[in-house]
């Protein structure tokens, strides 16, 4: 217990009520936030496209009309790119204003990342599966492609699915980033010296 309670004394901070709030920005961190910055904006512009896309996307011929409204999925691609555009726009104004990155902050961009990177993994993914429904059917249910009727409207919400993986790239970027940025906050477990050995998890820094 002595051995542990001199290692947290020397791990602690020289000043006395800065609290994890006290730190200030590195000379890495300043450099790398313009650079993450841009990059949690870039999504914006991608899900914005993506969604309107998708939203004018209706073709109407002799056979009938179809409208993306039609299926779920691509509904769900429309929601999706809404919420994550807004999370963007939130994200980058949030790390474009310096600040000490905090454990509890670090925490919160990490899991919000997590969230965002999977809705919008999760709609490409749905949408990208009707795609390939439209354009080649299922026999085993004697589904028939679609595509050769209305080939307008599966040009378009390729489009729409395109450039939604594009955005599903710089989440998955952003992801490793606040990752990174969390888990480097802890410190490697230190093997005990007692005759147990029984390994000690060490502190957050």
């Amino acid at each position: 217990m002595s051995k542990m309670a001199d290692e947290k004394v020397m791990g602690a901070p020289a000043s006395g009520g800065g609290g994890e709030d006290a730190g200030e920005l590195s000379p890495a961190e300043a450099r790398v936030r313009p650079l993450e910055t841009l990059l949690r904006a870039a999504p914006l512009g991608l899900c914005v496209a993506a969604m309107a896309v998708m939203l004018r996307d209706m073709q109407t011929n002799e056979y009938g009309t179809v409208s993306y409204s039609d299926l779920g999925g691509f509904k769900y691609l429309v929601y999706a790119n809404g919420l994550c555009a807004a999370y963007s726009l939130v994200s980058a104004f949030y790390t474009a204003v310096p600040r000490p990155a905090t454990l509890s902050r670090s925490w919160i961009v990490f899991l919000l990342d997590q969230v965002f990177t999977y809705l919008i993994l999760a709609a490409g993914a749905a949408s990208a599966e009707l795609l390939y429904l439209a354009y080649n059917g299922d026999k085993e249910v004697t589904w028939s492609e679609a595509c050769g009727v209305f080939g307008g409207f599966c040009r378009q919400a390729k489009t729409s699915v395109a450039i939604t993986f594009g955005s599903v790239l710089c989440y998955i970027v952003l992801s490793l980033i606040s990752s990174y940025r969390l888990f480097s906050a802890y410190d490697a477990p230190v093997p005990s010296h007692g005759n147990k050995g029984v390994e000690i998890a060490a502190f957050p820094r």
